[in-house]
Formats: C-alpha cells, sequence, structure tokens
C-alpha cells in the first residue's frame, strides 16, 4: 500500500546562488557528508545539491509534514548504490515519522528518483507498506 507521495522542483541556478552566497553554513545545515562528497566530486556540483534538496523536499511531503514538526534536513539522506540508483536513508524524526505512519504488520520502504534538465532538478519519493515477511516456523 502507498503511505505517502511527495514531488518536487528545484531550480539549480537558485541552489547554485545559494551555494555562492553561503557556502559551507548551507551545505553543513541541508546535506550530509557524504551528500557533500558526492556532489562536490561532481562536474554539475548545483545540479547535484538541487536534485538531493528537492529529494528533501519531496521526502518530507511524503512523509505528510512538510518541512515542520522538528523535521532536519539531514534527517533525509540520498546516497546511490552501486548501479547509481538514488537511495532515501531516514535518521532521527524522519524515521520516528516513518515508523509512526507504518501499520502494524507492515515494513515501509521509501523509493526516490531524481532527474534534471537544467535550470530544473526533479525529486520523486514513494513510501510504500508491505506485509512484513513470517518468520519461518520448523
Amino acid at each position: 500500500m502507498i503511505l505517502g507521495i511527495g514531488t518536487d522542483l528545484a531550480n539549480i541556478e537558485r541552489i547554485s546562488g545559494t551555494l555562492e552566497r553561503f557556502g559551507d553554513r548551507f551545505r553543513n545545515r541541508v546535506f550530509t557528508e557524504v551528500e557533500q562528497r558526492k556532489a562536490e566530486r561532481r562536474k554539475d556540483v548545483a545540479g547535484t545539491y538541487a536534485k538531493r534538496w528537492a529529494a528533501k523536499e519531496a521526502c518530507s511531503k511524503a512523509l505528510g509534514t512538510g518541512l515542520r514538526m522538528g523535521i532536519s534536513w539531514k534527517d533525509m539522506a540520498v546516497s546511490n548504490l552501486r548501479s547509481g540508483q538514488p537511495v532515501m536513508h531516514l535518521t532521527g524524526w524522519a524515521a520516528e515519522r516513518l515508523k509512526e505512519m507504518t501499520p502494524e504488520g507492515h515494513e515501509a520502504t521509501v523509493h526516490v528518483t531524481l532527474t534534471d534538465d537544467h535550470p530544473w532538478a526533479q525529486a520523486i519519493v514513494l513510501i510504500e507498506a508491505l506485509p512484513a515477511a513470517s518468520p519461518k516456523v520448523d
């Protein structure tokens, strides 16, 4: 069952301007060290940050809260599998909210997809709950 869905569209030029204006203050407030390392080694630094910004916004919407109720930007973090597929990790309040909204006997999975076409970066987050695997009885 679908528990939540969120989408966000970020302007790469706006994120670029914010990076220029606030630098590390912005990076350290919003992005984890893993996200920063990924973005800083990419050719399109601002585009990489913009996609992750959009993912955090989309995730907060899928959690049903937006960016309020004590959620921290760093409670939602994007990394990539070796295949390149983005993965959303939730910690802190975001993880608590996910647990709260997941029905008993189910396990939640957060799906994320990212795309960009300059000057836009977009993310979609879908939260799905599937019945938990039953323990096998011998």
